[in-house]
Order: structure tokens, then sequence, then C-alpha cells
């Protein structure tokens, strides 16, 4: 599946359908089954696509996972009122616990991120991979993307919470709350999805910036070429030569002695 066609599907299937079930769907289905429908649609999606088409078990698709089931299980924490408001924006409290949550941990969870993105494929590569995170430059702007991916979420979850609260007013089993949900939601999902986006981009912009940052120039670089760990090797290569070097200044100088010749009368 190409990524333009996953994209489309991921924004019809997982925005656009439960508007339109909870919209069109309410009368001929009926208030309960519409309402479930449209939050399991795209739970059902997410999972779909993980273990039938992408079948890659990382952190970015566990993550997606996690958050597929937690939704899926609150479709059916029937409530309304702020409850509504507070599960419409539990997804954006698991991102702020996992990702500002990390920044309390060793190492933030953007550096797992980093290192599915590089995708080391050897023993050396994965060493190569380690070294270069844990560069200095490197390794701030993994906190700062971590704390701005969860910061922002943080903004946006609360956002969304008052947006639900304040529209979403009609009680829950009714066809007036399931327009109204369907209304909501067709305002958060552009308004809020889209600079949420953009934040994240931004963040791991930040993030890759920062590790092409410490390589030789990175000019004219093609991953699917293998470039980039081309400019790694150069980079293992400089630092090998400058430990040597090192290592050379610290030995002692040594000088065999000289040979004396007496002169005789």
């Amino acid at each position: 599946m190409s990524k333009s066609l996953k994209l489309t599907l991921d924004i019809v299937i997982g925005a656009a359908v439960p508007i339109v079930i909870l919209k069109y769907g309410t009368a001929p289905l009926g208030v309960l089954p519409a309402y479930l429908l449209a939050g399991l649609v795209p739970v059902a999606w997410v999972l779909l696509d993980l273990f039938a088409f992408t079948r890659r078990f990382n952190f970015i698709s566990a993550y997606g996972g996690w958050s597929a089931v937690m939704r899926g299980a609150l479709a059916f924490w029937f409530v309304d009122g702020a409850l509504f408001a507070f599960k419409d924006s539990a997804s954006y409290l698991f991102a702020v616990i996992v990702f500002g949550g990390s920044l309390f941990m060793a190492a933030p969870i953007t550096r797992a991120i980093a290192l599915q993105g590089l995708a080391p494929d050897t023993p050396e590569r994965r060493a190569w991979t380690d070294r270069l995170l844990n560069e200095p430059r490197v390794k701030r702007a993994l906190w700062k993307s971590a704390a701005l991916i969860g910061g922002t979420n943080l903004v946006f979850g609360i956002a969304n919470f008052f947006i639900n609260w304040m529209l979403v007013r009609e009680s829950f089993g009714t066809a007036a709350f399931n327009n109204q949900v369907a209304n909501v939601n067709a305002i958060t999902r552009v308004v809020l999805v889209l600079p949420d986006m953009i934040a994240l981009f931004w963040a791991f912009r930040m993030m890759y910036k920062a590790i092409y940052a410490e390589l030789p120039s990175a000019e004219q670089v093609d991953h699917r070429r293998g470039d980039f760990w081309v400019l790694v090797q150069r980079r293992e290569n400089a630092l090998a030569i400058g430990r040597s070097g090192e290592q050379d200044d610290q030995e002692p100088l040594s000088h065999p002695a000289l040979p004396v010749r007496c002169a005789t009368a």
C-alpha cells in the first residue's frame, strides 16, 4: 500500500466515516449502535492495518495499537457532559504520559523513535547509531522533541476537553447527542489535528537535523541507496583516527640509546 493511499484511508476512516455514521446512521441504525459503530470503525482500521497490512511491530506501531485498544474500550463507557469530554481527550492524555513521562526517564521516548527511523540492521550499525544518538547535541534535540510532543498534546488535550464540554450538552443515548458529537468531531479533527501534525513534523525535523549535523557533508543523501550509512561510517573512521591520535599523544617519548664513539689518539 502506497503512503499516499495509506494517509488518505487514515483520514477517511479515522475522521470522516465516524462523522457520517453519527450524522446519517443514527436514524436507520439506532442511537447506541450508530455511536458504537462510529467509535469502533477507526479502531478496527488501525488494528487491521497493524496485523494485516503493515505487520511491523515496533514502538510506533505498538503506540498506535495501544491507542486504538484504549479508544475501543472507552467506546463502551457511556457518559456525557464533563466525563464525555474527558473520554474524548483520553488519547491526548495518553500521549502526554508517554512522551512527557519519558522526560523523567534515563532517555526520552524519542530516542526509540529515532532508532526505529534509522533502522540499523547489523550489530556494527547499531553500535554506530548508539554513539551517534549519545552525542550531546543529539541528546538535547531528543529531549526537546519529546517535550514538544508532550506539551503540544497537553495543550490540545485541554482545548479538546473544553470544546467537547461546551458543545456536547445533550444527554447520552439521544439522537441529539450523536449529532452534537459529530459536529464537534468535524471541528476538532481539523482545528486540533492539523496543528498537532505540524508540531509532530517540527519535532522530528529538529531531531533528525541534529543527527545529520553530526555527520560529514550530507548533500544528495538517498536513504534507499544506503548513503546515510556511508556518512556514518565516515564519521566512525574520523573518530577512530582522532582516538588513535590521542593515544599517540599520550604515549611517552622514548629514544633508543645512541652509540658512542670514542676518539682515540
